[in-house]
């Protein structure tokens, strides 16, 4: 398939960032950051599971809804996580949101929608399908629609967590994590500069930052993952593209067992219970195939029904 050549713009810069971490303080949570060893290596955890909407997509929707007039009536697509943080930032602002998700959406995720206030409206069975029809109401009805990562003010909300990791850690020299639509990787590495690199981890089955990589733009590719509930987006964004394209990027991917593995060992030497895409980045660290002598893994979400495997 031929690669999109339509870059939405403005692509979003390093001082879009700063911006959006000053507009969102009074609402986001200053995550926390876990100094650690672990096989014998140093590393460093962010631990953005602890975030108000239990995941990072809370950054990226107040972002959008606040660097502009903050609009009547919201509506969105999303594999949950992106629905949890524009449901939230709405009823902050006291906007109306509506939510659109596919019929497979985690129920830990449903039921937290659900108590959003939200409308939520469930279609399809993919990602691609909900942001359809998602977008068809918005046109509709003349309401703003928040791309989960295809849009300058998310993907530079999104980016505030790398702002705060390298506050936090100026001696970090990569940052870990994983990839959907590549909205946390681009904001991310707009925020830690071109003197650290970014660890884009995707699953092996969930590919579209390297199917866009090898095609020089946004590609359609297969979702087929454990994680693909997070990080299920079958094409990567064309802004997002736009900054992994010129930046420092490590392409990396994983395994389900990898994944899974790697969500287990969380729970078991830090208590972290991740959903599996929050641990696809550990996964990566764990294979060796994160580079730098101080890395930070970002741990992304929580936002799964999950027990430890002993638990009954």
């Amino acid at each position: 398939m031929t690669p999109s050549t339509t870059v939405p713009t403005p692509v979003p810069t390093a001082i879009d960032v700063r911006a959006a971490a000053e507009r969102i303080a009074p609402y986001a949570r200053r995550t926390p950051m876990l100094r650690t060893r672990l096989d014998g290596r140093p590393l460093l955890l962010k631990l953005e599971h602890l975030q108000t909407t239990g995941a990072f997509k809370l950054r990226g929707a107040l972002n959008a809804l606040l660097a502009h007039d903050v609009p009547g009536h919201v509506v969105t697509a999303s594999g949950g996580n992106h629905g949890l943080g524009v449901a939230t930032a709405a009823r902050v602002l006291g906007v109306r949101a509506t939510v659109y998700v596919p019929e497979t959406v985690p129920e830990a995720k449903a039921r937290r929608l659900a108590a959003s206030g939200a409308e939520i409206v469930r279609v399809g069975t993919h990602y691609a399908v909900a942001a359809e029809a998602a977008l068809r109401r918005a046109e509709l009805e003349g309401a703003r629609y928040v791309h989960a990562y295809d849009d300058p003010d998310v993907v530079a909300g999104q980016g505030t967590l790398g702002y705060e990791i390298v506050a936090d850690a100026p001696e970090c020299d990569s940052v870990a994590v994983a990839v959907g639509g590549g909205g946390l990787a681009a904001g991310v590495s707009l925020a830690i500069g071109d003197g650290r690199t970014t660890a884009a981890v995707e699953p092996e089955g969930c590919q579209s930052m390297h199917a866009a990589l090898a095609a020089g733009g946004p590609v359609n590719s297969p979702v087929d993952s454990v994680a693909a509930s997070a990080l299920g987006a079958s094409r990567l964004g064309d802004v997002p593209f736009a900054v992994l394209s010129r930046g420092r990027i490590a392409p990396v991917l994983v395994s389900d067992t990898e994944i899974l593995a790697a969500r287990d060992l969380l729970w078991e030497e830090f208590r972290i219970a991740a959903e599996p895409a929050a641990a696809a980045p550990m996964a990566a660290w764990l294979a060796g195939r994160v580079p730098g002598d101080l890395p930070c893994v970002v741990i992304c979400g929580a936002n799964a029904d999950w027990r430890p495997a002993e638990q009954g």
